[in-house]
């Protein structure tokens, strides 16, 4: 496989339309443990758009990792592992509860790398968010990662050394139905968060893997918590360690601009940088 056995994929768009109903807002708060009532006319937080535009794609049409399919909008790479590797919001304004928004999804880059674990394939989508008059409120660059199966499940990559000096710190504790929950909110039947066997026997993890965007909006929730009365304006993120159901990890910040998340044993899990109003 080369880069220009997909080039022709780069340029390929679709669209989506939702509104942004309480309802799953709600039910996000109630997911990530907070007590707290959203109506139509609050403002959306950060990340929170991906509960909305969800794909449907019909049971027959899933792939060996309960993914769609690949070779409808997604260029069909033979690789069989995907990961949510990082991405780039820039937030022109907040949308809020109640409007109805139109997600244009275009293919930006397609590159093919060679890494320690082998072969892997970058796929950068790039989303915009329309208001019913045709303005854009915000857009994001989403960074998708194909990689081979692993050809020894016994070894693992050195942790990243993560930023020193945190300011402040909250410890997530995941289970199953943390999981189980977000999933079903986000209609992601990626098998890695549901199906244990699965993730252990095939992909060579020792447990479910934590949702990615999961713990970039953790991370967002942990930074406006950190700034109450500002708003984010730019958020980017990179995945470089899974985190599992199996144990604790932490979430820090160093008090300006950078947070993260560590894994039990003190690896960089994913580093966000995030500009306020």
């Amino acid at each position: 496989m080369n880069t220009t056995d997909h080039a022709s994929w780069i340029g390929k768009s679709k669209s989506i339309n939702d509104a942004l109903r309480p309802e799953q807002a709600q039910l996000l708060f109630a997911t990530i443990g907070q007590d707290r009532t959203i109506e139509n006319g609050s403002t959306l937080p950060a990340l929170w758009h991906w509960v909305y535009f969800q794909e449907v794609s019909q049971i027959d049409q899933l792939g060996r990792d309960g993914h769609a399919s690949k070779g409808e909008f997604l260029p069909p790479i033979d690789l069989p592992r995907r990961m949510w590797a990082g991405g780039r919001l820039d937030y022109q304004r907040h949308a809020k509860i109640g409007e109805r928004l139109t997600k244009i999804s275009t293919i930006k880059d397609i590159k093919n790398k060679t890494g320690k674990t082998g072969q892997l394939c970058f796929v950068t989508v790039r989303h915009e968010y329309f208001d019913q008059e045709d303005k854009l409120v915000f857009s994001e660059e989403h960074d998708i990662v194909y990689r081979e199966d692993p050809q020894d499940k016994t070894t693992t990559a050195a942790p990243i050394v993560p930023p020193e000096n945190a300011t402040a710190t909250e410890v997530i504790t995941p289970s199953s139905i943390l999981l189980f929950r977000y999933s079903a909110l986000t209609f992601n039947s990626h098998r890695i968060h549901y199906d244990r066997e699965y993730c252990i026997d095939v992909e060579g993890y020792p447990g479910l893997i934590f949702h990615g965007p999961l713990t970039a909006t953790l991370l967002a929730e942990f930074a406006g918590r950190q700034n109450p009365d500002k708003q984010i304006k730019t958020f980017s993120f990179r995945a470089t360690a899974p985190l599992f159901d199996t144990e604790p990890f932490a979430i820090k910040t160093d008090g300006r601009n950078t947070y993260w998340a560590e894994t039990s044993n003190g690896g960089l899990a994913m580093k966000a940088e995030i500009v306020f109003d």
